[in-house]
């Protein structure tokens, strides 16, 4: 009998070993496959602090912007380039400009236009490498900007038709016939803001089946069962006793429900329900993961249609977590949001005095406690002018809610605030209602490794153009472009055109508006055109932008506001406004040459090839078939000379004709420097380099080939100072008005070993209460922020 037994088990493990070996070949693909696409898809996860929330035209927005890892977030230094952009509610770029980042930073500002209309607006950030991804990844914020000089409606709302945006959210992502669900719900208004209102669901026959309202924010949840064939639609009535209908999900014949809830408090309880046409065993699949991290994986067999995942909550990562569930041919079927919360916040103080006078310096001690690492800041302090304003949202629960869920979170801070087991619930609400795939699966699993369009820019600035035929619009195919601009030092850059004729420069240290030059080799190819892209993104979020209305009883304190600006922009001393430039490097592209003549330095000869021929040594001058042509001789080989022109550089900008350089008025000329080498610059060979270079840099007269593309193109901005003057017992008398609203805007406050900084700055005549707001991240990840106020009352004489 024994023996019976242990054959009959040798034959089941027989029978049975190629299936479990088959399941764990798929869980390790799923592994392998998850790995390699979140080792090229690295997310990176911007947070942006600007000075204010609300600003007139002619005021200047001031912004910071910290580019962490999205999965630690941790600074991370790859894209040296930032964008941002300020839209209207069409999505209509009102204002944009590009600045530097280092180690995961970079600040800048701008001015707003005065062209502007009153209303509400979408300020978003990104860089290149967050263009391969969804908008909704970009970090978005809603600012009010106000035009004092062109009449405005100042509430827009009060006279739309009331409408109210209800939307539901069945647990996984579906309703299936005769499957208990709960179904979330969330309620809007034109102003983006939840709604109270209580509602029922009807069947088909208009009975009511559900009651149900919200509990928070227009959120709240209620469970239903449907019958099959059945479909169902929900009643709302709102405060004022309107009555609103919308559909609830399609009901669905076959599929997956599953259900998300703790277990104890180490565990979480995965449960799957399938109603499917087969009644064949079937397997599905689990990962969970948080933002790409902590992954984890599972697999189960659908015993009588269910099965459970018990997942530990040690396993993952603070913050919310993505649980999908896959199909035997790994097509997700079921989704679901889990949020772990944070166990640590950085914590900021910031001490100050409650009360000064005018032009008083103001002295405030900060602490940041983040153990042993230390924390970056940047700091506001601005006027609290009654003006009604949408704050925005702190680093803290931007970075753990709002820039992970779909669409606007009402009161971010409030989850963090006050953690109890209704905000628990609520909270678990809200990863239902605001719940979106990050994630595409099928490139994720697919066969082959996930290939992006737009690069890191780790280095620099990248100029996308597209090279075309101008006669039939046709790409041009692998021809020579070259792109530069009147630079000190000269930079050049080169590319061969792909297939679909596109080319691209990557441009170092190019900072503020300049001239840029694109051709082709003229000497061959000139019957090309170029077309150069915009550097910005032309994908756009579908978060809407909230209504726009301005309270009629503070005219007097805009009145106020618009002084203020108009004659802070009269007296700020322009000459400090702007950082010069520092020449980090004077060589040009090419580097020390090999020969430098200073023809001040010789007698002047009337012609340019009179003084090639006499001074340059290392250029013969030949003429053929009435054309001039350039020759350099091998540095390397004595006595040897290249058989074809080398590259001609006119204050370096290539020129293509020796016959226009030989034109050229010498008394223009300040020097010539040479190559007389190959020289190797991208994927280019040129036989050596000569380079004129003009006293003022600007061509000294010469004409460009018509052929030549010259265009403004905008680069990184050039770094601006905040300015605040400093009062002393000197000047504190000053007659010289100080109405700034914005005393103090510092970037890059980093805290000592200690955890502390000091920052000091003055107040201005303007009288009032003004709010100190402080944004911070740790070098560990942990982010925090705090908000203190003071008084500012009037200076005595």
């Amino acid at each position: 009998m024994k023996l019976r037994t242990f054959i009959c088990g040798l034959l089941a493990l027989a029978l049975y070993s190629p299936s479990y070996a088959q399941d764990d070949a798929m869980l390790a693909s799923m592994r392998q496959r998850f790995g390699l696409y979140t080792e090229r898809a690295v997310q990176e996860k911007m947070y942006v602090h600007i000075d204010r929330p609300f600003y007139l035209v002619g005021e200047t927005i001031w912004f910071k912007a910290y580019n962490l890892n999205g999965a630690s977030h941790r600074f991370l230094d790859l894209s040296k380039v930032g964008y941002l952009e300020v839209l209207d509610s069409e999505n209509n770029a009102v204002l944009q400009t590009k600045f530097a980042m280092v180690d995961g930073r970079g600040n800048g500002s701008a001015l707003v236009p005065s062209t502007l209309v009153s209303g509400k607006y979408k300020l978003r950030c990104y860089t290149n490498w967050m263009k391969n991804f969804s908008a909704e990844n970009y970090f978005e914020t809603s600012i009010s900007i106000l035009n004092p000089f062109v009449r405005f409606d100042p509430d827009r709302a009060a006279k739309e038709e009331t409408r109210y945006d209800v939307q539901f959210f069945p647990e996984g992502g579906h309703l299936v016939n005769g499957i208990e669900s709960k179904i979330a719900f969330r309620g809007v208004g034109v102003d983006g803001k939840g709604i109270k209102f209580k509602g029922v669901v009807l069947n088909q026959q208009n009975e009511t089946i559900r009651e149900f309202e919200p509990e928070l924010n227009g959120i709240g949840y209620f469970k239903l069962k449907p019958e099959e064939n059945a479909a169902y639609k929900a009643a709302i009535t709102d405060s004022k006793g309107q009555r609103f209908e919308y559909e609830l999900p399609k009901v669905e014949p076959q599929g997956y429900v599953m259900e998300v809830k703790d277990s104890t408090s180490a565990l979480v309880k995965v449960t799957v329900t399938a109603k499917l046409e087969s009644e064949d065993p079937v397997s599905v699949y689990m990962l969970a993961h948080t933002r790409q991290a902590n992954p984890v994986f599972g697999k189960k067999g659908l015993g009588k249609g269910q099965t459970v995942f018990l997942l530990e909550r040690a396993k993952l990562g603070e913050g919310i977590s993505q649980i999908t569930i896959f199909n035997e041919k790994l097509k997700p079927v079921c989704e679901r949001l889990y949020f772990k919360r944070p166990e640590k916040q950085l914590a900021i103080e910031a001490e100050v005095g409650k009360s000064f006078i005018g032009r008083e310096k103001v002295t405030m001690n900060i602490s940041a406690s983040a153990g042993t690492a230390a924390s970056n800041l940047s700091v506001a302090v601005y006027l609290d002018d009654s003006i009604q304003y949408q704050a925005q949202h702190d680093i803290h629960s931007y970075l753990w809610l709002t820039a992970d869920l779909k669409g606007d979170i009402e009161n971010p801070g409030y989850y963090f605030k006050n953690v109890n087991q209704d905000t628990d619930r609520q909270l678990d609400n809200l990863m239902l209602t605001h719940g979106w795939r990050r994630l595409k699966w099928d490139k994720v699993f697919g066969g082959q490794l996930v290939s992006f369009e737009h690069l890191p820019e780790y280095d620099g600035h990248f100029i996308h153009a597209r090279l075309l035929n101008r006669a039939d619009g046709k790409p041009a195919v692998n021809k020579e472009a070259f792109m530069a601009s009147l630079d000190v030092p000269a930079r050049l850059y080169v590319d061969l055109s792909d297939k679909e004729g596109r080319v691209k420069f990557e441009v170092r240290q190019f900072i503020g508006p300049k001239e840029i030059t694109l051709q082709t080799n003229l000497a061959y190819d000139s019957t090309y055109r170029f077309e150069v892209a915009t550097p910005f993104s032309k994908q756009f979020s579908t978060a809407p932008i909230p209504s726009f209305v301005f309270d009629k009883t503070l005219e007097n304190q805009l009145l106020t506001r618009s002084i203020n600006m108009q004659t802070g922009n009269a007296f700020l001393p322009r000459l400090y406004t702007e950082k010069k430039a520092v020449l980090t490097d004077s060589l040009p592209f090419f580097g020390m040459p090999d020969e430098k003549y200073f023809l001040d330095d010789f007698t002047r000869f009337p012609t340019m090839e009179e003084v090639l021929r006499e001074y340059v040594k290392g250029i013969l001058v030949r003429r053929r078939q009435k054309e001039f042509h350039l020759r350099m001789i091998d540095k390397l080989l004595p006595n040897t000379y290249y058989t074809t022109d080398p590259l001609m550089l006119l204050d370096g900008i290539p020129v293509f004709d020796a016959d226009k350089i030989i034109e050229m008025d010498p008394l223009k000329v300040k020097k010539i420097e040479l190559i007389s080498s190959r020289y190797f610059l991208g994927p280019m060979t040129f036989t050596g380099i000569v380079s004129f270079s003009t006293y003022r840099g600007d061509l000294g007269g010469f004409e460009l080939d018509p052929k030549v593309l010259v265009m403004p193109y905008e680069g990184v901005q050039a770094q601006r100072e905040f300015y605040a003057p400093k009062y002393d017992s000197n000047n504190a008398s000053s007659r010289i008005a100080d109405f700034r609203n914005l005393l103090h805007w510092a970037p890059n406050v980093t805290t000592g070993k200690d955890g502390k900084a000091t920052v000091e700055f003055y107040t201005s005549d303007q009288t009032g209460r003004y709010q100190v707001v402080i944004q911070g991240i740790a070098l560990d990840g942990t982010a925090g922020s705090k908000t203190v106020s003071f008084d500012v009352k009037k200076r005595t004489l």
